[in-house]
């Protein structure tokens, strides 16, 4: 079981290294849904913690449907990510009318490569079939999708990511994310039959910051090898 950890700055990111974590999605601004992270933070992750690093681009909040101009700079932010040595980018996009914008996202896949491409949740938006978008997202490239099942958390996403897991096949990876705590994320990996989980064990201080906890990551990992 690989358990990914979403850090929303240096000191999460070394919160969730000093937790066990196997790798992060780095991202900024959480209270927003994550935005793309800074190149000195990328590069922080990589060559100072060694952390096996998945970069979210997302360069604003809000929907998935990009300006071209908007698009142009996610492209730049990714080859940026590659350049820096980054093992991965999260990105995310749709059509107006909700479905898998599958041409962008192929374009992204091939920008990108060698790195891996993970389909965030905008994928839990999509206005069709999560199984016929499983497709869509497997014939444009991508590593994984992360996903919640099309559920406000991946806990009442159990069907659907059960259903998601069955069909990939291996084709693609399933990583089962949103509400994933210490509490339930050995029951969703057992019933879905996922490898990989994702969470952000967070906490919020007392200046209001969104920080990893390191304690919660042990527990997150400590009851999925139980």
């Amino acid at each position: 079981m690989i358990v990914e950890i979403c850090a929303n700055s240096r000191q999460s990111a070394a919160n969730a290294l000093a937790g066990g974590a196997q790798r992060i999605e780095l991202c900024r601004r959480l209270d927003v849904g994550g935005l793309t992270p800074s190149a000195e933070d990328i590069d922080y992750c990589l060559h100072t913690l060694h952390l096996r690093t998945h970069v979210l681009v997302r360069p604003r909040e809000g929907d998935f449907c990009y300006t071209p101009a908007e698009f142009q700079q996610l492209c730049r932010d990714v080859e940026l990510c590659r350049t820096l040595g980054a093992h991965a980018v999260v990105v995310g996009f749709l059509t107006p009318d909700g479905l898998v914008d599958t041409v962008r996202t192929r374009q992204v896949v091939q920008l990108a490569a060698p790195m891996q491409v993970t389909f965030h949740r905008a994928f839990d938006e999509v206005k069709c079939d999560p199984l016929l978008a499983l497709e869509q997202v497997i014939s444009t490239g991508c590593h994984r999708i992360l996903t919640s099942g099309c559920c406000p958390d991946a806990e009442q996403g159990i069907p659907t990511l059960r259903a998601l897991q069955s069909t990939a096949q291996g084709r693609i990876t399933i990583l089962a994310g949103a509400g994933i705590t210490p509490a339930n994320a050995a029951r969703i990996a057992q019933e879905t039959g996922v490898t990989e989980i994702h969470g952000s064990c967070k906490t919020t201080l007392p200046d209001g910051t969104i920080q990893t906890d390191t304690e919660t990551v042990k527990q997150l990992i400590k009851s999925l090898s139980l």
